[in-house]
């Protein structure tokens, strides 16, 4: 009997050590699991990137959803970068696109108003996830960032290769594309060094922009100073106010600077009217510079440097123009 009671019992104490194995187990089969997903779920947060970001801009600071999926902008220059790097956008203003972004002007993109009127009943149907402006687009910032999130991202004129690369940046950085986004600057950059080694020390430029006949110009620090800060052409005057739409001159006052190089710009191939650059610059006056008298009158195309200034594409095509306007 005893013995059969000692059976017993050693009987319950293995069955007692089997069972509390298996909840060992289990409780480390558990963790292990745990420590696994918790793991797997931190590789997945560092290669995505996190869900949002904060952006310091000259508006503001605003806090922006990494891979948005519903994007407005209304800055030509950011839409020529997100059309480089692939990014979908939803709507863009359906007038005056760059003719080398006409894919834009397609049913499939909802037209968002005007640069200075936005249509806020058709934002208000797309619910963006972020509104992307620049400067033309300024005033109606506060009404935009009620309705989403709302960053300003025009170039920085008084240093704008810098400017450039920091908006390319920011944008791979929002959605995604950063090695794109650095293949890109880097690209440029060289461009620009190329462009830069060319570049006669001893020659001077002068910028116009013509306008229903009427010539206006513009140096370092101005809207199209890239060629005299960044490009390196030397400026034929340092005292050209750098205002917005330039300060007004005469034909007269050309004949006066006679620069090597006159670079130009046609308002009017952008707004309409009568008037052209040519037909504008074709007199006594213009003819007997320096700038005429060598063929060194270099005619810029509106959309990269009046329309869509800042974006991959029309950087690279603005330094491919003066590359070659001065070979």
């Amino acid at each position: 009997m005893k013995k059969i009671m000692l059976f017993m019992l050693l009987a319950m104490l293995a069955v007692f050590a089997v069972a509390c194995g298996s909840d060992t187990e289990d409780t480390t089969d558990t963790t292990d699991n745990d420590e696994a997903q918790e793991a797997s779920n931190d590789q997945e947060e560092v290669d995505e990137g996190p869900s949002e970001i904060e952006v310091e801009h000259e508006l503001g600071m605003t806090t922006v959803p990494t891979n948005p999926e519903t994007v407005v902008v209304f800055d030509f220059g950011t839409v020529d970068t997100l059309d480089y790097l692939g990014v979908d956008i939803a709507a863009v203003p359906q007038a005056n696109i760059p003719s080398y972004l006409n894919q834009f002007e397609a049913d499939t993109y909802e037209n968002a108003g005007t640069l200075f009127e936005p249509d806020f009943e058709t934002l208000a149907n797309l619910d963006p996830d972020l509104i992307i402006i620049s400067g033309r687009t300024s005033e109606a910032y506060d009404d935009l960032a009620d309705l989403a999130p709302t960053i300003y991202m025009g170039v920085d004129e008084s240093d704008y290769m810098t400017s450039f690369a920091s908006n390319v940046s920011l944008l791979g950085e929002i959605f995604n594309k950063q090695d794109e986004a650095q293949e890109a600057v880097e690209q440029v950059n060289d461009d620009l060094a190329d462009l830069v080694a060319v570049v006669p020390e001893d020659e001077t430029g002068l910028i116009v922009l013509t306008n229903d006949g009427a010539l206006n110009a513009y140096g370092p620090g101005s809207r199209f100073g890239i060629i005299h800060d960044d490009f390196g052409i030397e400026p034929v005057a340092l005292d050209i106010e750098a205002a917005t739409h330039g300060q007004n001159i005469s034909f007269e006052y050309v004949a006066e600077m006679d620069p090597d190089y006159l670079f130009v710009m046609d308002r009017n191939a952008v707004t309409g009217g009568d008037y052209t650059a040519s037909t504008t610059l074709d007199n006594e006056l213009i003819n007997q510079t320096t700038a005429a008298q060598e063929d060194q009158i270099v005619y810029l195309t509106p959309d990269y440097w009046y329309l869509s200034s800042g974006g991959i594409e029309s950087v690279t095509q603005m330094i491919a123009e003066i590359k070659q306007g001065i070979e």
